[in-house]
């Protein structure tokens, strides 16, 4: 799964941490989730598409395996 996070972060002009403050989470997991190297829970993923008034599927991309 691949996500626009930081991509949106930046245009809001946050900081990593400051968007980590917002969902509960460490900066750590923000800068993981950045580099397409974890992905998030649902809930997760809900709290970070709320802070930038976007659903779920506009910040994440799904992307199939085949």
């Amino acid at each position: 799964m691949k996500n626009r996070i930081k991509e949106l972060r930046l245009k809001l002009g946050i900081t990593q941490q400051e968007l980590a403050d917002k969902v509960c989470v460490s900066s750590r997991t923000i800068i993981s989730l950045e580099k397409q190297q974890y992905n998030p829970s649902v809930l997760l993923a809900y709290r970070i598409s709320s802070v930038f008034n976007l659903s779920i599927e506009e910040v994440f991309i799904f992307e199939q395996d085949d």
